[in-house]
């Protein structure tokens, strides 16, 4: 097959690209917290994450969240080409602070929570998934 000086350089670019995209992984999830906490400090604890310690087939990881006061909780799968999963937004008359559902992971990774509780501050939970069939791609 042929290509074009054009189609090797883009070839080239792309393969470049996905050398860099893992080492920015970390920084997106950074990135994303900072957003949802607009730069606030987080603490750990103040939310209970709930995730198996071994999940078979990462297409549906069970995955449950709560915090007590909480006014929003932010969902994070740090390993997956888009880190953010969900924001369960509460109102002030919500029965309760939690949620349930099923992710899409990767592979094996942190799995993190974020809450935004109603004093203004934050707190913060992650377990690590292990993943033995990964779910995005591959």
């Amino acid at each position: 097959m042929d290509f074009t000086r054009r189609e090797t350089l883009a070839l080239g670019a792309g393969a470049a690209l996905m050398t860099i995209l893992p080492f920015r992984a970390n920084a997106a999830v950074e990135d994303v917290i900072a957003q949802f906490t607009g730069g606030a400090a987080v603490a750990d604890g103040g939310v209970d994450l709930t995730a198996p310690e071994i999940a078979e087939n990462g297409n549906t990881v069970p995955v449950s969240v709560a915090a007590e006061g909480a006014s929003a909780i932010l969902l994070l799968a740090a390993g997956n080409p888009t880190p953010g999963v969900a924001t369960f937004n509460f109102g002030p008359l919500a029965g309760s602070r939690s949620a349930s559902t099923r992710i899409r992971l990767a592979g094996t990774q942190d799995v993190i929570a974020i809450a935004k509780l109603a004093d203004g501050s934050f707190g913060r939970a992650s377990k690590t998934v292990k993943v033995t069939i990964g779910g995005c791609g591959g």
